[in-house]
């Protein structure tokens, strides 16, 4: 809220005061006008200044605010960089992955018995050969199963003998979505830094209006202080003019006394000189008034 000026102080003048206040009245009031006009300049002088402090702050808070707004931009360009080659790898491990995983079907090493279960099952079935009485046609059908299982574990041994591309392939792809991590990471970690930077642009922001809202106050209360200034400063002048006036008035009006005086001495003079030319006797003062007149 603005400080307003103690009007209660200021020092007023009418076209009255200058005509009807004396001499002596007119040069106490312009001595009251000049003190008032001196103390609204000094007030605002300081409030100028403070004013002018202010607008220095502001322009302190615009410039960090700018300066957060510019790390905060370049550190989004960054963000920017890391995604688009996050986006980029991840492409590619995908990309590497769905290679797997055609490669692990055409394989199909999914499908069917490990090669440790055909092992187990084959090993079981020759136990039994050995071990049990079988009929000519039950261990042929045995003699069968155990041929037929051992072609499967050949094919699924040969197959598994393929895998080393598939692993290479599978590695290569884990490594890419690895690194496309350590790029999303960075991510995240550079937009919470833009973050804080975009937090502090807002808050100096908001310091720098509330600051120039002071500002624009103390202008209000300087411009009061100084126009309140200004004005003791014409009434200031007026007074002082028809003080000259005065002063002129009076210069004249003595000096127009001066002359009667000297005209009314001079006829005096005139007189007492032609009664010293008829004779008559004069005095001491008739005399020094002749002598003062230049007639001796």
């Amino acid at each position: 809220m603005a400080d307003s000026i103690d009007e209660s102080k200021n020092v007023t003048v009418t076209e009255e005061d200058l005509e009807n206040k004396s001499k002596g009245e007119l040069i106490k009031l312009a001595g009251q006008l000049r003190d008032r006009r001196n103390e609204l300049n000094q007030m605002a002088s300081e409030r100028a200044s403070s004013r002018d402090d202010l607008n220095a702050k502001t322009r302190e808070k615009v410039d960090e605010a700018q300066e957060h707004r510019e790390n905060r931009d370049e550190l989004n360009e960054q963000v920017q960089e890391h995604k688009d080659k996050r986006n980029e790898l991840n492409a590619k491990a995908n990309e590497l992955f769905d290679k797997v995983d055609s490669l692990k079907n055409d394989l199909e090493l999914d499908e069917g018995k490990s090669v440790d279960e055909l092992k187990d099952e084959i090993e079981d079935l020759e136990f039994k050969q050995q071990t049990e009485v079988l009929s000519s046609e039950d261990e042929k059908e045995l003699i069968e199963k155990i041929e037929e299982k051992r072609e499967k574990l050949q094919e699924k041994t040969e197959k598994l003998d393929q895998t080393d591309d598939l692993e290479e392939l599978k590695e290569e792809a884990e490594e890419v979505r690895s690194e496309a991590s350590k790029h999303h990471q960075k991510v995240t970690e550079l937009a919470d830094e833009a973050q804080k930077h975009h937090n502090e642009m807002i808050e100096a922001y908001r310091e720098a209006d509330e600051i120039r809202d002071e500002a624009d106050e103390k202008h209000e209360e300087f411009v009061e202080a100084q126009e309140a200034a200004d004005q003791h400063h014409e009434d200031f002048v007026r007074v002082q003019k028809r003080l000259r006036e005065l002063d002129k008035k009076e210069e004249k009006q003595e000096r127009s006394a001066r002359e009667e005086k000297q005209e009314a001495a001079k006829e005096e003079a005139e007189e007492i000189y032609q009664k010293f030319k008829e004779g008559e006797t004069l005095d001491t003062e008739d005399l020094m008034k002749l002598q003062k007149a230049g007639k001796l």
